[in-house]
């Protein structure tokens, strides 16, 4: 989505002005300086907005390029000692100039007015609080109807895979296929179009155990292994998992290649599509166990037609207790015989705590924020995890989180995002240890931080 489709035709030469200087501000003056740039830029644009608006005139907009390229052409130097002063000399002389050349086409040219309100006012007229509710109702939250038609169609699947997996391997001790993540705990955002399945696999006790990634070679506070104990009075071969075994540890990579030929290479998904009206195949050459299902079109366009694709992952799991360990080798790489401790049902879990004692919103802010970060390009690399963390660390801090105060938390979300991209670091609720920014570039980094920058004096630009 592209936050400047709704500008007017007069606006868009000095909106591509104002773009192209702020893109390679940044790359000059960092995220911190190109920030200041933006927050003046914006001010240059309110002085116009009120001096009026001009039509397209070519001289205009070759005197605002004239003054934001004498500000683009400062040494680095220059900028890093006194950015603001030359910020805002600039800022006068352009807006000065600009509302001048603005009031002379006015009188020149007045045309009757219509009782109409531009947009732009109209959506003016809106408290912030008022454009967040909105925001989440019309963006944020899915239909009822919408998650119950995904989530049937994902049990669909998972009926069909375990018939399959108990017909072909009938000795695999499986538990019952579920299903998971934020389409079950009302956590997406946007659109259903993504959902997980749930393999849970029965491990003997008295045969394996949980081993802390603390306590192991690979020192990762997230990276657990599952070792095979009892060797001498239970030889390998007692347990059917011991199949799978690496050096003395369940692997999680042999297991999901398996699936991968059993499941996803083995089963016949045009007849299963057949039989569940829709189109069903694989997701082939990555290390994902991932299906694409593209539902029949509701008015009888076709098979695949008329409607974005669903995902559904399957997922390895292994619990003992509150530790749930998933087989995703894309996130324990290269590590073969390495699991993933997911925290995730712990977060969820929290902040479904937190809400209950006091009639909270915090899970209404993660997921205004979640779908801020899924329709802006800038902020999409941005994970979720990061967002419920960045919440549950603020509710540390902040006790009032009733429905009134969904403006302020949202705002000081953005500061205190801004903080943690600035060090780099945001730290795990659960486990400190763990940085969960650290899979972010440095380039995502700072456009990230950058559009947050920005978005601090306006930030409804976050919401269209």
């Amino acid at each position: 989505m592209d936050f400047r489709s709704g500008r007017r035709k007069g606006e868009e030469g000095i909106a591509v002005v104002i773009d192209f200087l702020l893109t390679n501000a940044r790359l000059v003056l960092g995220v911190g300086g190109a920030a200041l740039l933006g927050i003046a830029t914006l001010v240059v644009k309110r002085l116009i907005e009120r001096a009026g608006r001009a039509s397209e005139d070519e001289k205009v907009e070759q005197k605002m390029v004239e003054s934001w390229e004498e500000l683009a052409s400062a040494s680095p130097t220059l900028i890093g000692k006194s950015l603001e002063g030359v910020v805002m000399k600039e800022v006068a002389k352009a807006a000065k100039q600009q509302r001048a050349d603005l009031c002379e086409k006015s009188s020149l040219d007045i045309q009757p007015k219509s009782d109409v309100k531009p947009k732009k006012l109209q959506l003016c007229a809106l408290t912030l609080q008022e454009r967040l509710l909105q925001f989440y109702y019309t963006r944020a939250q899915l239909s009822p109807v919408e998650v119950r038609r995904v989530q049937s169609l994902a049990l669909d699947i998972c009926t069909e895979i375990q018939g399959f997996l108990h017909t072909r391997h009938p000795d695999m001790p499986l538990g019952e296929m579920s299903l998971g993540g934020s389409l079950l705990d009302d956590l997406e955002v946007v659109r259903a179009d993504h959902a997980c399945l749930l393999v849970p696999l029965q491990v003997e006790a008295s045969l394996w155990r949980l081993i802390p990634g603390e306590e192991t070679l690979l020192t990762h506070p997230l990276h657990w292994m599952v070792r095979r104990i009892n060797l001498e009075y239970f030889p390998r071969g007692r347990s059917y998992w011991d199949r799978f075994l690496v050096g003395g540890y369940l692997s999680s990579e042999a297991l999901v290649n398996m699936l991968s030929k059993t499941v996803m290479e083995t089963m016949n998904w045009p007849s299963i599509s057949s039989h569940l009206d829709c189109l069903v195949r694989p997701v082939l050459g990555g290390p994902e166990l991932s299906l694409e299902i593209r539902p029949e079109d509701p008015e009888g366009g076709g098979k695949g037609s008329g409607m974005p694709p669903l995902f559904i992952s399957m997922i390895p799991v292994l619990r003992e207790e509150d530790v749930v360990l998933t087989g995703q080798p894309q996130l324990t790489t290269p590590w073969v015989n390495a699991w993933h401790l997911s925290l995730y049902p712990w977060e969820t879990r929290r902040l479904a705590q937190l809400d209950e004692s006091d009639s909270g919103c915090r899970r209404n802010v993660l997921k205004t924020l979640k779908a801020v970060c899924k329709l802006n390009p800038a902020l999409r690399p941005m994970p979720s995890a990061p967002l419920a963390n960045l919440i549950l660390h603020l509710s540390e801090r902040e006790s009032d989180w009733s429905d009134g105060s969904l403006e302020v938390r949202f705002q000081q979300c953005i500061t205190e995002l801004i903080g943690y991209l600035e060090q780099g670091a945001l730290h795990s609720y659960f486990k400190p240890v763990v940085n969960l920014l650290g899979s972010l570039s440095e380039d995502q980094v700072d456009q990230m931080g950058f559009m947050l920058y920005c978005a601090m004096s306006e930030p409804e630009i976050l919401l269209i």
